[in-house]
């Protein structure tokens, strides 16, 4: 037994703690202990991302509702040639100007023109659902009812087509107004009289408001209509808006 190069050199049997130790050198982590620190890495990386994650979704929720009360509100207009503005030149019909007094007076809503010339309360009941579904509206304008009347059509599937428009945008969570006018006496009494009363019956039934007759007060000036006695000038389609005005106001305004 005896040193040897610096080393202690012993038989198997020489009792161990008669050696002096050698120094401690920590050894590099391998085999399950090297797996065991990658994984304890790993999942603190993760454990912060999801962390991270987590703070950005509640800022994006906590900024949901401010983003939705910025969205504008849609007042969408379901017409015949008479808010389509026919005959007439761009921004000049009573929606245009609409639009721009809602923009200058800096209003949340905003306007969506859906009027075409010739349809009929027909078409318009046809067109609505897919129209609500697109623009979800604050407030419907429904009118229609005068090319029914031109070509003389059944006015019970006249009243059926306005009151299903209507009930159908009440179901959408929209507030409506119903736009009438009245026809000329040539059209026969009863038909006149039946015609001239549909209007107010479905605003009385649906609880909306109702604008009786968009060409009020000057329905009978022959200067404030086109070449076709039919459709407006553009200087009479501020009469039109001063007519449906006081109607539409307070909707804008209510909750």
């Amino acid at each position: 037994m005896g040193a040897t190069g610096g080393r202690c050199v012993f038989p198997a049997c020489f009792p161990y703690d008669a050696c002096p130790s050698p120094p401690f050198r920590p050894r590099p982590a391998s085999g399950p202990r090297l797996q065991f620190a990658t994984m304890k890495a790993h999942f603190a990386m993760n454990l912060s991302r999801r962390q991270t994650l987590a703070t950005l979704l509640a800022l994006l929720c906590a900024a949901a509702p401010a983003v939705a009360q910025d969205k504008p509100r849609v007042v969408l207009i379901v017409g015949d040639s008479v808010s389509a503005g026919y005959g007439l030149g761009n921004g000049q019909g009573w929606v245009a100007l609409l639009s721009d007094r809602l923009k200058e007076a800096k209003s949340p809503y905003t306007v969506v023109n859906a009027s075409i010339s010739g349809d009929t309360t027909s078409g318009g009941r046809a067109r609505l659902p897919a129209l609500l579904t697109q623009h979800k509206p604050a407030v419907v304008v429904i009118e229609l009812g005068g090319n029914d009347a031109l070509r003389g059509g059944r006015l019970a599937a006249t009243r059926e087509n306005l009151d299903a428009m209507v009930k159908d945008a009440q179901a959408a969570g929209a507030k409506v107004l119903l736009v009438g006018l009245e026809i000329p006496p040539n059209y026969g009494p009863a038909y006149v009289k039946e015609f001239n009363a549909l209007f107010a019956d479905i605003a009385k039934t649906r609880k909306v408001p109702l604008v009786p007759s968009i060409f009020a007060g000057f329905g009978e000036d022959l200067n404030a209509f086109q070449g076709d006695r039919i459709h407006p000038t553009a200087s009479a389609q501020s009469k039109l808006l001063a007519n449906v005005w006081p109607s539409l106001s307070p909707l804008l305004t209510a909750r």
